[in-house]
Order: structure tokens, then sequence, then C-alpha cells
């Protein structure tokens, strides 16, 4: 059950933090391709996304009903759609369903979509995805865009048909042309891994930024990394940055923890320690190890921050629970420089923080 994210591993630019006995380098960009749940840009959709991983490859599609409204005039979809519509945002799928069925059974393009969500997410009826990919092929073929979106990550995820990368980039391309923001997105992403297409760097570059100039996160992201790495456009760092700031306003861990980076190396900006210490806090406390490394260090160096052994332990022990390799090394030799008492508060203060998923961690 998803609507449209795609995949994640480019060239590293290393941010060397830990000065100090503690450890070593942290703090690569996140790039577009890199693995989901490490390092990468996030692949959002349009509204209220459930995502699921296949072979390194997130793909999502929309479970809003309300979507398909702007799809067609209201008049064309008449009253029973309306009350099936009202039935679903209430959670009432039953109704939906006795409101929807017939309508799609006559050919309504809108009515087929939602009936393809409704099996798609086992919403009043059994979960059941060759139904979902069957009314999806159906309104995708009258050209409702974020039907063809769902066709494709349907393709792209081997759910109610064979796994076809092609398939999934013919379908995405149709939705992309439409203006989906996020089967652009999701067409940038199979042409950066040439999935279904010849890998193209330039082509997903001009997908990245239709859907970037949409507003999409997610494409704001990876249109940044981009430009960091100067793949498909020339390395511009202040382009970056004006991509990952776009994209961390709208809370992207992914970009939060880039621009961070960029502060500490004054990539794009005038160095700022400071502002480094914002973004990297922003983006750990959504649990990026990476991010929560990179605080504890700038405790240690006393980097934007005053010296802080306690907080600085605090940040490498919360960043060895969320699976940072380098994080454990690094704990330990600030221990070294600490007292009993002072070890003992900065684990609980981890212990703190990461039992308020992130909320508590001063």
């Amino acid at each position: 059950m998803c609507r449209g994210r795609v995949q994640r591993s480019d060239a590293a630019a290393l941010l060397v933090l830990l000065q100090q006995p503690a450890g070593g380098p942290d703090g690569r960009w996140w790039h577009d391709t890199d693995v989901a749940g490490g390092t990468g840009g996030q692949y959002y959709s349009l509204a209220w996304p459930v995502a699921v991983v296949i072979d390194g490859m997130e793909v999502m599609r929309n479970t809003i009903f309300a979507a398909v409204l702007a799809l067609m005039p209201l008049a064309a979809l008449g009253q029973d759609f309306d009350t099936g519509l009202a039935a679903a945002q209430r959670g009432d799928y039953a109704v939906a369903l006795k409101e929807w069925r017939p309508l799609a059974e006559q050919g309504d393009a809108a009515a087929q979509h939602n009936l393809g969500l409704m099996y798609d997410n086992g919403q009043g009826v059994p979960q059941d995805d060759a139904e979902a990919v069957r009314w999806f092929r159906l309104a995708a073929e009258q050209g409702v865009a974020g039907a063809q979106f769902n066709l494709g990550t349907m393709y792209a995820n081997g759910q109610g048909v064979p796994q076809d990368d092609t398939e999934a980039v013919r379908w995405y391309r149709l939705a992309a042309e439409q203006g989906d923001a996020a089967a652009q997105f999701n067409l940038g992403l199979m042409y950066t891994n040439g999935q279904g297409v010849p890998q193209d760097d330039t082509e997903a570059v001009r997908w990245y930024r239709l859907a970037a100039e949409q507003g999409d996160a997610a494409a704001q992201t990876s249109l940044g990394a981009r430009y960091a790495d100067g793949r498909g456009v020339p390395q511009d760092n202040a382009e970056a940055v004006r991509w990952f700031r776009l994209a961390a306003e709208q809370g992207v861990a992914e970009a939060q923890y880039n621009l961070g980076v960029s502060y500490f190396n004054g990539q794009g900006v005038p160095q700022d320690f400071a502002e480094a210490v914002r973004w990297f806090r922003l983006a750990a406390e959504q649990g990026v190890a990476g991010a929560q490394f990179n605080l504890g260090t700038m405790y240690a160096n006393g980097q934007g921050v005053p010296p802080d052994y306690v907080t600085a332990h605090m940040w490498f022990n919360v960043a060895v629970a969320d699976g940072h390799s380098g994080a454990a090394d690094a704990r330990d030799a600030m221990a070294r420089l600490m007292t009993a008492a002072d070890i003992s508060e900065a684990q609980r203060r981890a212990r703190v923080c990461l039992e308020s998923g992130y909320s508590d961690c001063d």
C-alpha cells in the first residue's frame, strides 16, 4: 500500500568533524540514490502516503480519496460519488463501496480509481492487489494521473502484476507529463538508477526539477544533492543550499542534515557552526544517526556551542542506539575525559531522549 517512493548511493563528500581522539569522520551528503533507512532523498507523494521497500526501491501510492476530485468537475461526478466520498472520509467504507462500485462499473474514472485504492488498502473489501491493478488500469486508461501513478507503482513493486520497471516507467511518464509531482520525482529516480530506462543523470535532473518547482520536498532534496555532486548539472554549492533549504524548511531530515553539512563546511554559505548545530539538531530529532553523531562531535569540540562533554556523550549514545557505526568509539573516548557521575548523567539523558522519541533531549 503505497503512493510513490522509489530508491537511493552516490559519491560522498566527507565532513570531518571529530578532531579529538574520540573517533573518525562523519557527515557525507545524503543522496537521491541512497538506501532507505540510512541515507537519501525521501520519496513523498501528495497526501498521507504509506510506503513499502522493494529491492532498494521505496514506492508509495496515494491513499486519499479526495485527491481524485481535482481530476474532474464535481458536476460530472454526481451525488452518488459525493455520498461515497463523504462515507470514505469518515471511515464508512461499506457505504463508499456501495456508492462507487456501480459508478466504476459504468466507467466513471474517479470511482474506478477509488475502488482501486480500496482494494489496495483493504478498506471495505479484502485486500487484493490484482483487483487494485484492474481498477487502477481502467482509470489510468482514461487518463487519470493518480491511477497512472498507482499502476506504475504496482509494476515497480510487482504487486498484482509481474514486477516490470519498463511498465512502471511507462505509467509514471504518463502521469508525470500531466504534472503529477510524485510521478515526476519517481521518473527522475528511475533515470538515476537506470531502472526501466537507460541511466541518465541529465534526465533525472529534469524530472527532479519539475517536481521540485511544484514544492515536492523529496525532489528538492534530490536536486540539491545533484548540485552538490555536479551530477547532471554543473556543480554549484549555492544552488545545492537553495534546494536543501526549501526541503529542510518542510521538515525533510535528509535536507536538514545536508544543510548542516553545508554550514559546517562553508559550502554555498558562509561557514557558521551555530547554524550547522541548528540544522543537525533538527535532523537528529528525527532519528538521523549521522546528525546525532555530528552534534556529539560539535559539543565535544565546542563548535557552535560551548564545550559540553555530558551532552556530547549523550548524543553519541543516542547515535549508537540508532545504528551509527562510529559512535560507540567516540562515546568511549569521550568517557575517558569524564567523571563517573557525568557519564551516569549522560546515559540518563540519552535514555530520556530515546524514550521520548527525541522530544526531550536537553
